[in-house]
């Protein structure tokens, strides 16, 4: 019996709820609501001590993280993923701040057989921030990697955004910063190999960075040549155009662009 959208949805909310009150279980005392609620505290924690400088609790981004998962699970296992879009406006009820400043809670589809989901978790304006990857058969997804400043010393985690740049393979490329007046960010690319995930190239942080995403492809403009007298000038601007062939990441195209015009005093 073929299954209408409306039914799968209905169901799928269902389940969110369910899986709310499996995670309130472990918090004594509380319903599904009251876990919700409790995320968004967390939430706001951790994007409030990120910006205060404070200490980072590693177990209290992990109690965060967890009840994300349980969500993300239960759509995929549910309704196999059918409707991304109906799922990320629920994930958006999930924002502890209004207007959200810099927040959100993204489920996107990578390639793969069967294909490869994953979630991209902004707590904040300037992080924390992380990426969890979903895979499985049909019905047993898990999670199956985590991209993280815990688990990657190195990552940059603040305001991340992921691009999916091969409709074959869970290739995806994270694209950190980008929030100053310059456009100053990194970009990392990752490739999910079915037990976990590994870096496969990593930019210095870009001046006047912008990206876009092609059928296999993906294309990084930059300022490659600072004017060292007024570091916010750029005298000349470079294009690169980035491919994943026979299991490398690999630059197919650069090219020069001209300057900028310079900004006004």
């Amino acid at each position: 019996m073929v299954r209408q959208p409306q039914y799968m949805l209905a169901l799928f909310l269902s389940f969110v709820m369910l899986s709310a009150n499996l995670f309130a279980a472990r918090m004594p005392g509380q319903t599904g609501g009251d876990a919700a609620e409790e995320f968004k505290k967390t939430a706001a924690e951790l994007s409030d001590t990120r910006l205060s400088g404070g200490e980072e609790s590693q177990a209290r981004m992990e109690k965060a993280l967890a009840y994300l998962d349980s969500t993300a699970i239960t759509f995929l296992n549910v309704s196999a993923g059918a409707n991304l879009d109906e799922a990320n406006r629920s994930l958006s009820g999930l924002i502890s701040r209004n207007p959200p400043v810099g927040e959100n809670y993204r489920l996107l589809k990578f390639g793969g057989a069967p294909a490869v989901y994953a979630m991209v978790i902004n707590f904040g304006l300037g992080g924390p921030a992380a990426v969890r990857i979903y895979a499985g058969a049909a019905g047993h997804y898990a999670v199956a990697a985590r991209i993280d400043h815990f688990a990657q010393k190195d990552f940059l985690d603040s305001d991340i955004e992921a691009v999916v740049v091969s409709s074959s393979e869970p290739v995806f490329v994270t694209v950190s910063g980008r929030t100053d007046d310059l456009s100053t960010g990194a970009f990392t690319a990752w490739h999910f190999d079915g037990h976990g995930v590994a870096a496969l190239w990593s930019s210095d942080l870009l001046q006047q960075s912008s990206y876009e995403a092609e059928e296999n492809g993906f294309r990084l403009a930059y300022c490659s040549q600072v004017d060292e007298d007024r570091p916010s000038q750029c005298l000349k601007m470079t294009r690169d155009l980035y491919r994943y062939q026979a299991g490398e990441w690999k630059r197919v195209e650069t090219a020069d662009m001209p300057p900028p015009k310079p900004t006004a005093k």
